[in-house]
């Protein structure tokens, strides 16, 4: 059964009467499960055996893809789900590095073939700097059956794939992935504080040399970007910073398919810390944004907050609260039909790992949402926590043109058990 989050009046407000449970849910699929032990960091000679960092892709027939990390393994591996809910084989693995942990991967397939899977992740490669990261890609032409070698986009020292809050905390798996197209366009943060872009235009055999957006030098740290892709060569990409209690999100945008991006836009600045952001453009060529926001420092309580630009990223709607201040890293989606579909992590105490998923819906292109539920069976009835082990900027929500909607989480009870699972539902 769905429990209803309680939300403050100004969030109800910004809510329609549409139906509190807009999404009709088909139930679970077990896609992995481990032990769950995490012993002290020690590098890659690190004990840890449990699996953890799952996101999903759909294709427009409700096909699943997914992949995860096995810490035992140190490596990903995907797995294809039918739309009958039915595995497509036994996992495979992407990474094939078991010397090297291999961390929060993102997957995304061709939309003019979804047989083309492609996968990016943070390889834990220690080459000289004072983190150790890289990002690594690989692609299927075989809907996953097998994997190219992956090829290495970043191949530097500074701790590529880590978002940077302070000196002494950051998250694992800043980073993402889009598939267009045309092209496919990774991007990525570093330790250092750079924001990195590449682009392959010939099916992901080859990217361009990576190129700094943002970050660096006397510059804020960049951290948590997320792609999308307009109509014709649009590219969007935002980010939030570290070092900053009052970290405002920036949008830039690509009108030529990321060979150049103008200046970032700072959007809705405030008082607040302002963190993990998502882009989705629907069919409209309307942009739309969410991000969590605290009202202190990036350790106090969050909302879920939701804006839209109908021009291009220049300008952006003052933006609404979608949640209780339990909330943090959304994921964000849309369909052919426009309709929005907001997930988040749920916080119940914000000083410990979330437990469970919430979604809302808009039917109406972001004018009002659903007052949101969590997503039923995204609690872990063992009493684990919500995974993300490595870090919390994961994509664990996909839908397709159709409506049809998958949802990934994992779970971690220490010295106990550890799962990753899939669910899926339809408007």
């Amino acid at each position: 059964m769905k429990r209803l989050l309680a939300l403050p009046l100004a969030a109800f407000a910004a809510a329609s009467t549409q139906a509190s449970d807009p999404v009709t849910w088909r139930g679970s699929t077990e896609i992995a499960a481990g032990r769950a032990e995490r012993g002290l960091w020690r590098m890659n000679e690190s004990r840890f055996d449990y699996v953890d960092d799952p996101s999903v892709a759909l294709d427009d027939q409700g096909n699943a893809a997914i992949v995860w990390v096995d810490q035992a393994r140190k490596d990903v591996f995907f797995q294809g789900i039918s739309h009958a809910g039915a595995k497509r084989g036994e996992p495979v693995n992407v990474s094939r590095s078991p010397k090297v942990f291999s961390w929060l991967p993102r997957v995304a397939l061709s939309p003019r073939e979804p047989r083309r899977a492609y996968v990016l992740w943070q390889e834990i490669i220690f080459s000289g700097g004072s983190h150790g990261g890289d990002i690594l890609f690989a692609r299927s032409e075989d809907g996953g059956k097998s994997f190219s070698a992956p090829l290495n986009l970043s191949n530097s020292v500074a701790g590529d794939g880590k978002g940077r809050i302070h000196r002494t905390f950051w998250h694992n798996g800043s980073l993402d992935l889009a598939a267009g197209a045309e092209a496919i366009y990774a991007a990525w943060t570093e330790y250092e504080g750079a924001l990195w872009f590449a682009r392959s235009g010939d099916g992901g055999r080859s990217f361009s040399p990576r190129r700094q957006i943002a970050g660096g030098g006397k510059e804020k740290p960049a951290r948590a970007p997320a792609l999308a892709l307009g109509p014709g060569r649009i590219v969007y990409l935002a980010w939030t910073v570290g070092e900053d209690d009052a970290a405002d999100i920036r949008v830039a945008r690509s009108a030529d398919g990321g060979a150049n991006f103008g200046k970032p836009a700072i959007v809705a600045p405030s008082r607040g810390y302002s963190d993990a952001p998502k882009l989705a453009v629907d069919s409209h060529g309307t942009l739309h944004l969410a991000y969590a926001e605290s009202s202190g420092g990036p350790f106090d309580p969050a909302r879920i907050r939701y804006t839209r630009s109908k021009d291009g990223g220049a300008n952006f709607e003052p933006p609404r609260e979608l949640s209780a201040p339990d909330a943090r890293f959304p994921a964000l989606s849309t369909d052919a039909k426009g309709n929005l579909y907001l997930l988040w992590e749920i916080f119940p105490d914000p000083r410990r790992y979330p437990r469970g998923l919430a979604l809302t819906v808009s039917r109406d292109a972001g004018k009002s949402f659903s007052p949101p539920a969590t997503v039923p069976g995204s609690i872990d009835p063992g009493g684990g926590w919500n995974g993300s082990n490595q870090g919390f900027l994961m994509r664990k929500l996909a839908v397709n043109r159709a409506g049809a909607v998958a949802i990934v989480n994992s779970s971690l009870k220490p010295n106990d058990a550890s799962r990753v699972w899939l669910m899926r539902g339809a408007l």
